[in-house]
């Protein structure tokens, strides 16, 4: 991330002749607020941010004490690339402020960043993210009528999209997101972008920008994309795999040339502190009832609590090492979707990595088997426990989990549950298309 004074953030005005700046924020379920702010209002927001209502942003403040600053970062400064050149657009996001100036303990940003204070006391310096986020092309957000039927890296013209995953990346390169590479998925009409690794802040900000961006060139194409984890039934979801790995310097804690596997004691600890504590972050990584769709037997998504080399039906995949490639040794962790709050989600996963470090958790065997071709008893016998299967369920084990209330803090934790309650009671009272199938005609 390039680092940028409020001088250079001026300058940039100036010459690139920007008359308008977006500034961003997330409510506590991730999803993008902002608002817009001429040039000639820049020099003050820089200086002393602006003022907002908080009590109308989700998990936010009560009405009585409603005053909270945006600040913005001169970090995150960046053209919007599908607005007009002459008198164009810029975005910034910000960091939440209480009227005094101190961090707001409500601001999903600063749960992150105290995640990464926690990694940094332990002598880590970079906490490095490569996800994976999978989403669909529909005609239009009224019903998921696809636009291919293409499946996984198919080259044909059944990828009717190819123009614009093309369009997105040029977009998001513009905007200072590095792409790896963009392929067609597994479902039809279900794509993937991927970004280049970096560091834990400027990912989650990566995120959010990745996904206003599918969303904004889709749009202009006519058609509408979503990162809703599991839209049609029978198909593939769209998961967010997320790589991860800890630095100290330049050098990656988790690799050991002297290991038989290459993998540290830090990374074996790292491992079996997501693996005992997947159960009562799910509510973070898989924040709806939808995201419950997908975490299901036999559709690539992870439900058993196992990890392994190559194995994809195990909640978390090691890569195999390559020689040379000692700074590309992690962990896949595959039970995260694209409907997340990435700030949330990437601090939920440190800690609970963080946790099997400082307490030095025995990480169990790995499990190379297809997990899926288990019986019950046999994964029972092999003390493999499953993720949630219900959002109801992921709020029960987080409202009783100590290291959810560490993560998300005294101000976001009773609101999120609070959220999350009001959700699954608003689904558990609907009478579905299926009920209605199979029961109506027989009671």
């Amino acid at each position: 991330m390039t680092k940028r004074t409020k001088e250079d953030i001026l300058k940039l005005v100036k010459d690139k002749d920007v008359k308008f700046i977006r500034l961003w924020f997330t409510d506590v379920l991730g999803q993008v607020k902002s608002f817009a702010i001429t040039d000639t209002e820049l020099k003050g927001a820089l200086e002393r941010g602006m003022g907002f209502d908080g009590s109308s942003i989700t998990g936010y403040q009560d009405i009585e004490e409603s005053d909270m600053i945006a600040m913005p970062d001169p970090d995150t400064f960046t053209m919007v690339p599908w607005r007009p050149k002459e008198k164009a657009v810029a975005r910034m996001i910000c960091n939440i402020l209480n009227p005094d100036k101190t961090p707001y303990e409500g601001d999903p940003r600063y749960v992150l960043k105290k995640a990464l204070e926690r990694a940094k006391k332990m002598g880590f310096d970079h906490y490095y993210l490569g996800p994976e986020l999978e989403y669909f092309y529909f005609k239009s957000d009224q019903a998921t009528e696809i636009l291919d039927k293409g499946g996984y890296f198919d080259l044909t013209t059944l990828d009717v999209a190819s123009d614009l995953r093309r369009e997105t990346i040029l977009a998001l390169e513009q905007m200072g997101v590095q792409i790896e590479y963009s392929h067609h998925e597994v479902a039809p009409s279900q794509h993937e972008v991927d970004m280049c690794y970096k560091d834990a802040l400027q990912m989650a900000d990566s995120v959010i920008t990745y996904r206003v961006v599918v969303k904004e060139i889709a749009s202009k194409f006519g058609v509408y994309a979503t990162f809703m984890p599991k839209p049609i039934f029978g198909q593939n979801g769209s998961g967010m795999h997320t790589h991860q790995s800890l630095f100290i310097g330049d050098k990656n804690t988790f690799f050991d040339a002297k290991s038989k596997d290459n993998l540290s004691e830090v990374a074996r600890h790292y491992i079996a502190g997501l693996l005992k504590h997947a159960k009562e972050i799910s509510l973070i990584f898989a924040q709806t009832v939808n995201s419950y769709k997908r975490l299901v037997p036999g559709y690539e998504a992870p439900v058993y609590i196992a990890w392994s080399r190559r194995n994809r039906s195990a909640l978390i995949r090691v890569p195999y090492y390559h020689p040379g490639q000692e700074k590309a040794t992690r962990c896949e962790f595959r039970a995260c979707d694209p409907a997340c709050n990435p700030y949330l989600t990437f601090a939920a996963m440190l800690h609970a990595g963080l946790e099997g470090i400082e307490k030095k958790y025995k990480v169990p065997a790995p499990m190379e088997k297809n997990l899926y071709h288990l019986t019950d008893a046999e994964r029972k016998e092999k003390g493999i426990e499953t993720l949630p299967d219900s959002l109801g369920n992921a709020i029960a084990l987080a409202e009783d989990s100590a290291l959810v209330k560490k993560i998300l803090g005294e101000h976001i934790f009773p609101r999120f549950i609070e959220i999350k309650k009001k959700e699954w009671d608003d689904y558990r009272i609907q009478v579905s298309e299926y009920e209605l199938n199979k029961y109506l005609p027989i009671y």
